[in-house]
Order: C-alpha cells, then structure tokens, then sequence
C-alpha cells in the first residue's frame, strides 16, 4: 500500500523528470552526400565524418544558452545531381535544422547555397573547391578547404616547375568540380611557360576515353591532367596503359583518393600519379590526424577515403558558434560562425575571412608508391 509520503515524492521525482525533459532541445544538423552513384563510397566517408562528431558531442551533454543539448543528424542523399542537391536542401530547410554541413560537390553545393541562404540556415562545405561557392554574396556560406584557384594553380605551377612536363594534355569532366579545377590548372600552367597540347571533355559517367586518349597519344604528352572524380580517373589509368601512354597523371583532390589505387588496379605505376588534396596538416598536427584516423577506423570499420576529417571539424566549428553565442538559432550563432577566431581542429587551424573562405588553406600534395598514398609536401 503507497503511502501519502511514498506518492508524494514519485509525482515529486515524475515532475522533475518532465521538466529535465522540457529543458532538453533537440538540435538538428543536416549533411548531404552523394550517398548513391560513382562516388557514393566519398558521400559516406563524410557521412560518417558527421555522425562520428554528433555522437561525440551528445556523449558530453552540452548546455548551450541555459538548456540540454541533443545534436539529431538529418542525412541526406544528393547523388552528386544539382536537382536532387537543391530538393535535399529544401527538405533540410523544411526540417527546420539550425546548420548543413555539405554538400561534398561543387556542383551541389552552388545551387543548394542559395536555398540555405534565403532560409538565413549556415552552411559549412567541408569539400566543395569551385571558388563560386563563396563569391556569390551569401553571408550563410563557408568552407573549411582552398579552393580551386589555390589548388589548381599550385597543380599547374608543380607540372612546369618541378615535373618539368614539356607536353601537357588536359581532361576534364565538365561538373563545377572537374571543370573549375581543370582551368586553375591551364591558367598556371600558362603562366609559368608550360605547353598546353590539347584540352578534352568527358562526363562524371564516363566509362570508355580510348578516342580521347588516342588523340592525345599523337601529342605525346607526359602529362595529362584530368579534372574530375576517382571513379572516371581509375578506369582512365587502365586505358592510358593499354595504350602505351606512360605520362605522368596530374589531378586535384578528387582523383586523390585511397579508393584510386582499386580502381585503377595493376595500370597506376609508382610516382605516376600527382595529386593534391584540400587541406593538409604537418609536423605535431600530423597526431591528431592520425588519432582521428584510428577513431574513425573504431567506430565504422573502415578507414578514412578523403574528406571525412573536415566534415567532422566542421561539425565542431558550427557548434562552437552555437556555444559562443549561447544560441543554437541560426540568426544569434550565424555572426559567431563568421568570427570563428582559429579553431584548433584535426585538419588543423579554422577561421574565416570575408568571404567564408578558410584563412590560409593548405594543400597536400601526394603520389603513390606501392599501392598506397605517399605525402609529398604541404603547401600554402
């Protein structure tokens, strides 16, 4: 039999309980991904860069502006197609998040940013490099990597000035992405004396370059830069061997990917390949990355393909504008976000200038040597 004392104290205890509960808010952060097509494996690499970081997060239990914080990952598919980027972005809006990190392609990100723009929604992309992106005027949009000028351009002035390629060909499958990267690359290559062979066009779908590839065997090229994806790039290194094209392979962070060396299989020869990937991180910052790497590895059985480390400090990044300016709304945390005064995250130093470009960027530039990515240099 309950006594008045006994029932007191369970509706006390019920009472408190609801309150916790009316105190805790949900958080919604949105990501999108290519999570189906050619590169799905990269669209859930940063998938996974997202989840790991909420996870980390709500193990904390952060108080932000007086209540609870419960972080809530909104994943959504975007299958590297500007129409289906901007219906996910409409959807997340819809959602009502508070921040989207993403989308991973230029291509997606661009149309999708003035979505999230008109919903005042931030929107960090942790890959996208079309210098468009950030130059269109939206105070909602940022990027945790350089872009495509910086990468381009360092691409181009390395093939002259330390490959030291006298006959240059270029290939580029006409997304923001692979087109932007591949006209940074032309223009520096230009300036630094280089000689521009030919420049062809395929798809991101593209299975079949022999017609293209024979064009430019006539040139004698050796290198051949090509500005797209890994799905496309490894097919395209087993057809320049069936072809007896032995030139160097040049290409932005796209193609520079763990996931290459299985696509291109037994055609990739050591040192042949030339990439540089976004961001890049040296001396006492290498631990944190590797320690990164060993958590990812933990958590999802798998290991890092590429970008999953900024989509994770960008995750970080939006909630320390939340914590800063004690608000999860969009409106009160988006003008901290813009302030970010160098956060310290695994890929290394974060802060924003005018435009939402990362200050100081970094490169990586790498090669491969028996099957594996071998860092050649960082460069800013």
């Amino acid at each position: 039999m309950n006594t008045p004392f006994k029932l007191t104290v369970v509706a006390t205890l019920a009472a408190l309980s609801g309150l916790a509960l009316a105190q805790e808010q949900v958080v919604k952060i949105g990501h999108v991904g290519p999570l189906s097509g050619a590169i799905a494996h990269l669209g859930k690499d940063n998938e996974n860069g997202a989840r790991l970081a909420i996870e980390e997060l709500n193990a904390k239990g952060l108080n932000i502006g007086g209540k609870k914080i419960k972080f809530e990952l909104l994943a959504e598919d975007d299958a590297s197609d500007p129409k289906q980027g901007t219906a996910a972005a409409q959807k997340l809006v819809d959602a009502n998040i508070s921040g989207v990190i993403g989308h991973l392609n230029s291509g997606t990100t661009i149309p999708a940013s003035r979505i999230y723009s008109d919903a005042g929604i931030p929107q960090i992309s942790p890959s996208a490099t079309n210098p468009k992106y950030t130059r269109q005027g939206y105070k909602t949009a940022f990027r945790v990597v350089a872009d495509d000028v910086h990468l381009g351009g360092t691409l181009g002035r390395y093939a002259v000035k330390e490959l030291k390629g006298k006959a240059i060909a270029v290939i580029d499958d006409r997304t923001a992405y692979g087109q932007g990267v591949a006209e940074e690359f032309e223009k520096a290559v230009k300036a630094a004396g280089g000689n521009l062979v030919g420049h062809e066009f395929t798809t991101d779908k593209a299975t079949d370059f022999m017609s293209i590839l024979t064009t430019f065997k006539g040139k004698k090229p050796d290198i051949i830069f090509f500005g797209g994806m890994d799905a496309v790039g490894g097919p395209m290194l087993k057809q320049m061997k069936s072809l007896g094209i032995n030139a160097k392979f040049m290409g932005g962070d796209g193609i520079c990917t763990t996931e290459l060396v299985k696509l291109a299989g037994d055609a990739m020869a050591d040192g042949q390949v030339i990439c540089a990937e976004a961001g890049g991180v040296e001396g006492a910052q290498k631990k944190g990355m590797d320690e990164f790497g060993v958590k990812y590895k933990k958590r999802f059985n798998d290991d890092v393909k590429l970008y999953a480390p900024y989509v994770y400090d960008a995750v970080y990044v939006m909630v320390d504008a939340m914590q800063r300016a004690k608000s999860t709304n969009p409106a009160q945390y988006l003008p901290e976000l813009a302030k970010t005064p160098g956060y310290k995250g695994v890929t290394g130093i974060i802060a924003f200038d005018a435009k939402g470009d990362i200050k100081n960027g970094a490169l990586t530039l790498y090669t491969y040597k028996a099957g594996k990515r071998d860092q050649i240099a960082v460069v800013r």
